[in-house]
Formats: C-alpha cells, sequence, structure tokens
C-alpha cells in the first residue's frame, strides 16, 4: 500500500477561493475536479429536470389513470436501505396524491431478489390487500423478465422504476423509469434506486397538476428528501453533482428537525444529534441499522420505521433495529474470522471466492465488502440457501473492475453456470448450484485475471496532502463534516509525518495515541475492526487521516482517526 497525494489544478482552486471558498476546501474541491462555485450551488432548482429521464412521463400517465380510476397500487420493494427509502418515499407520495396504495417485500431466504414469478403469485393472492392492479417496483425490477411475464399473464400492469444496469433482455413492463436504460439521456446514470422513485413522484405530481387534481394545495415532495438523502448514501452510488445536491436537500431537513421520526428515532438510537447529522451519518449509522432488518430479519420492519408518523412508534422499530444490528455485526465478527483463518490456510492471498456452510446469507454482502478493503481485489462470497441445495453470492468490487461485466462474461463463457445475477460496477449478486462452486470460481479467478486493470491492482490511497497547524481547530472540522461526501467524492483524507508519543489500547480493538508534529501534539485513534487490534504503532509514521470532532463529557475537541499507516 502507498500513501499518494491527490493532484489538483491550482487554476480551479484560485477560482474557487475567489467565489468565497474556504482555502482548505477549495484545495480538496479541486482535487475532486471541481472548476466553479456554480457546482457546489445545491438547491431543489439546480436539480436534473425529470423529463430527461426516459419513460418518466409515460409512468406519471400511468399512475395519474390508475389514482383517477381508484386502482389498487403495489409498490414491491427491495430489502436493502435504498429499496426501503425507495418505498418510503412511493408510500408517502402516493397517499399524499389520494392513492390507493400498499407494499410488499420479497422474503430473502424464500423469494431472493426482485420481482420473481413466486412474488407475483403471492401478490395476486392478496398477501396483503386485495388483487393489485399495477405492481410498482423500486430500486428492481429491471431483470424481472420472467415475473413482469407472469404478472402479464396474470393480468397485472407493471411499472419498473430502477437503477441497475439493464440485461440482454428487458422485461414486457407497461413502463421502465432506468437512467442506465438505452436510449435515456438522463445525465446522471447514478441515481440509486431512491431517487428514480422520487423523480417519478415528481412528474406525477405534474401531471396531476395538469389535470386539476389537487383542490386544497399541492403536497410539498421536499419533505422526502431526507429519506433520498439516506438511500442514495446507503447504496453507495457515485456522488455526482446531481446526487451531492438531492443529499444537500435532505441533509438540511434532517438538521433542521423536520426528518421523519424514523430517520430521527434510528439517529436517536444511535446516540446522534439529528441537528449535527453528516453523510457519515447516513451511510455508517441510520443506513446499516436500517439494512439489518433485509440481513437478518424483514424489510418490513425497516419500511414501517420510514412510514410511520407515529414517533413512539418509530422509536419502537427503531429500537428493534439497533437491536438486529449488533446482532449483524457479531455475526459478521465470526464470519471474518473464518474467511481470513482460510486465507491463512491456503497461503493464497489471491483468492477471490469464499465460501462456508454456516454462513449467514443476509451478511456476506457486507463480509465480501470486507475482504475487499483487505485483499484489494473483486471478492465474492456464498452463503448456503435455504432450500440447501443452491448458493447465493454477494460481490464487492474495487475502483476499476466492473463486477457485474465480470459475471456476466463468466456467464456467457458457461452457459447455465450462474443461474441468475445482477448488479453494477461495484456490486453484484448472483445464484448457483452447490454443486458448480469449484467450476465457478475458477471460471471466475480466471475473468478477474482477465478484466482488472494493472493500474487497479495496485493499491494507493489517495490524500489531500498536509494539513497545515491553523487548521487543525473545531471549526474546519465541523466544516468538513457538514460537506456532502460518499462513493467518487470521498471524504476529505490527509497525510503527515508523526512521532508517536504514546499509545493504548481502548475498547479491546482500539489504539488510543498521542502524535506529536512540528513540536505540537495530537489526539489520535486507530480503529480496529471486528475481533482483531491494529498492530502496535513504531516511534515515527506516516499516515493518512481524517479530522474528525470527538466529544467527550459533552465536550468537544479535535482528533485525527488514522486510516492507513506507514513506518
Amino acid at each position: 500500500m502507498k500513501i499518494v497525494e491527490r493532484s489538483f489544478q491550482e487554476i480551479d482552486r484560485h477560482a474557487l477561493v475567489k467565489a468565497g471558498v474556504h482555502p482548505l476546501l477549495a484545495k480538496i474541491y479541486a482535487g475532486r475536479r471541481i472548476r466553479s462555485i456554480t457546482e457546489l450551488a445545491y438547491s431543489p432548482a439546480a436539480l436534473l429536470p425529470p423529463p430527461l429521464l426516459k419513460g418518466i412521463e409515460h409512468a406519471a400517465r400511468l399512475l395519474a389513470e390508475c389514482i383517477g380510476t381508484g386502482k389498487r397500487l403495489l409498490i414491491i420493494a427491495d430489502y436493502d436501505a435504498d429499496g426501503a427509502t425507495a418505498c418510503a418515499v412511493g408510500m408517502r407520495a402516493l397517499r399524499l396524491f389520494g392513492a390507493s396504495v400498499d407494499y410488499l417485500v420479497p422474503d430473502r431466504f424464500k423469494l431472493g431478489y426482485g420481482l420473481s414469478p413466486e412474488l407475483v403469485e403471492l401478490a395476486a393472492q392478496g398477501a396483503k390487500s386485495d388483487k393489485p392492479d399495477l405492481l410498482i417496483t423500486v430500486d428492481n425490477g429491471i431483470a424481472s423478465v420472467e415475473g413482469v411475464a407472469r404478472a402479464r399473464a396474470l393480468g397485472i400492469g407493471t411499472l419498473i422504476t430502477d437503477h441497475h444496469l439493464p440485461g440482454a433482455e428487458l422485461p414486457q413492463a407497461d413502463c421502465i423509469v432506468n437512467p442506465n436504460q438505452l436510449g435515456c439521456d438522463f445525465p446522471s446514470k447514478a441515481l440509486a434506486g431512491v431517487g428514480v422513485m422520487f423523480y417519478v413522484m415528481i412528474a406525477l405530481r405534474a401531471e396531476l397538476r395538469r389535470r386539476g387534481h389537487f383542490k386544497n394545495g399541492e403536497p410539498n415532495l421536499s419533505a422526502l428528501t431526507d429519506l433520498v438523502a439516506l438511500g442514495t448514501i446507503a447504496d453507495v452510488v457515485p456522488l455526482d453533482a446531481n446526487n451531492r445536491n438531492l443529499v444537500s436537500q435532505g441533509l438540511k431537513r434532517i438538521r433542521a428537525g423536520r426528518a421523519q421520526p424514523g430517520i430521527t428515532a434510528l439517529l436517536r438510537a444511535a446516540g446522534r444529534n439529528a441537528a449535527e447529522a453528516t453523510s457519515f451519518d447516513l451511510g455508517f449509522v441510520v443506513g446499516p441499522r436500517l439494512n439489518a432488518a433485509g440481513r437478518l430479519a424483514d424489510m418490513s420492519l425497516g419500511i414501517e420505521c420510514l412510514i410511520t408518523d407515529d414517533e413512539a412508534r418509530a422509536g419502537n422499530f427503531a429500537q428493534e433495529l439497533d437491536r438486529l444490528n449488533r446482532e449483524r455485526r457479531e455475526i459478521e465478527a465470526g464470519m471474518l474470522e473464518q474467511a481470513l483463518e482460510r486465507l491463512q490456510e491456503v497461503e493464497a492471498q489471491t483468492q477471490s471466492v469464499f465460501y462456508a456452510a454456516q454462513w449467514h446469507e443476509g451478511v456476506v454482502g457486507i463480509l465480501a465488502s470486507r475482504l475487499k478493503d483487505r485483499l484489494h481485489r473483486p471478492v465474492i462470497c456464498f452463503a448456503r440457501a435455504a432450500d440447501g441445495q443452491r448458493l447465493k453470492g454477494s460481490g464487492r468490487s474495487i475502483p476499476g473492475h466492473h463486477l457485474r461485466d465480470c459475471l456476466d462474461l463468466v456467464a456467457k463463457r458457461n452457459p447455465g453456470l450462474i443461474l441468475r445475477f445482477g448488479g453494477h460496477a461495484q456490486a453484484a449478486g448472483l445464484t448457483i448450484a452447490e454443486s458448480d462452486l469449484p467450476r465457478f470460481a475458477a471460471a471466475y479467478e480466471q475473468a478477474v485475471e482477465e478484466t482488472l486493470p494493472a493500474h487497479a491492482r495496485l493499491r494507493a490511497v489517495e490524500t489531500d496532502g498536509s494539513l497545515a497547524h491553523t487548521d487543525t481547530t473545531l471549526d474546519v472540522a465541523r466544516m468538513i463534516e457538514d460537506g456532502i461526501w460518499g462513493q467518487g467524492f470521498p471524504q476529505p483524507l490527509f497525510c503527515d509525518t508523526f512521532a508517536v508519543e504514546s499509545q493504548r489500547v481502548v475498547g479491546e480493538r482500539h489504539l488510543k495515541i498521542i502524535v506529536m508534529k512540528a513540536g505540537r501534539r495530537y489526539e489520535a485513534m486507530r480503529f480496529g475492526a471486528p475481533g482483531t487490534l491494529p498492530d502496535p504503532l513504531p516511534a515515527s509514521i506516516r499516515a493518512a487521516y481524517r479530522l474528525a470532532v470527538n466529544e467527550f463529557n459533552g465536550l468537544k475537541s479535535i482528533q485525527f482517526n488514522l486510516e492507513h499507516v506507514e513506518s
């Protein structure tokens, strides 16, 4: 691993400073290819217009006609944070519009992902209401060819809203809204599933307005941006300008105390102050608690938390989600320990496929992410499906390697080997027969070797350079925390050389450190992964670190969180 400094254009930094941006932020933004203050102008008016999304006006007319004629709508949700927030956006908006709407989320352990024929049968039987007239998928559906065909055979319409990459065949739905479908000119291909649904609701409101539907004023859809922000950050989609704008609108609502009761309750359950909520809180505090429901239990818990207006009820759901998240962390720690032991046994640091019969299906995605970070390779982890015959896998990739395209290559070379798969560049899911695991592992390892570019194999940690002592203040730390950071727009990471004055273990797996630079002392932390403890530091280190705010007994101070260390 090598710590490097991110390059930037001085002309861009100078332009930002001249426009009034803090000098440190100007350098940080220039390193992320921001050239003008207009790229940081986050407002509803600056969002990309909905009509640019292919099929969105058709979707608006279809939904408006259903609302006008009292037809029954059923949202088919997904079991991750993006799917849950997209479902909540749809439920809240459609109810405000007067629609007859309910939702159904598949049991990942029995029905798997997406609009399957089995899920359509369940919906048609009236699992939660009478037979629906229209199924609306959120964060899924673009690969549901068989499910849509079954719905059509049963006389049920389908509206697909998704953001995943389409396969060779599209489902024959009544309408598809997906920025990644062929022929869609929407500039932001990084829109999350919740973002797609939010845009569809904006277009629907415009269509209902044209039809004179609103007699007592229009619903304020900006009240749903906290849900959009949560789903966008939690799904780790690239934060292009439009996504940063969406997240900014949502964070403003959360900090102003106008969030959905469920989001406020989830922050409170984690000991976080909503008034100081950050993009980090959405991605690493609220998101995991919401995801815990889909990983270990039923995502209906998470959806109900997000759609209730009863604060007490939201609090109860949040406490249960917090408990599930603690359980998830314990399971994850055990699985990670087993995977690392296996690596040591075979001494194969290039291994990319992992499986253990006792692993939990709902946690293999997180395990793949942890191993991907440690090995700096695309990793797929499998768990045994409920039928005992198939394996369900979840994969995570590194920058520069397209995971879904890699799986597509394996599938084309080995017809029938992968029973189903889908996803995008950095994450994907798949199902194979258990007996085919050795054959898949060999085929996948070969495909990775062929598709992993040389530049992607280098483990380089990009930083924003040295941090001046004058910038090591609470105001600067808070200014950075208040920014919109995430995938493709990383949180600032600095790099300096320090003398290590002292270090001690706290919390069983963390190091609390005093470091010195230019005669000044700073408090620092190095956090260990579950079940591990960082190695003791040498007397002199070069470290990549984040400037953070530490709060203890009501007092706030700055702290360096060491991410990577070189002797």
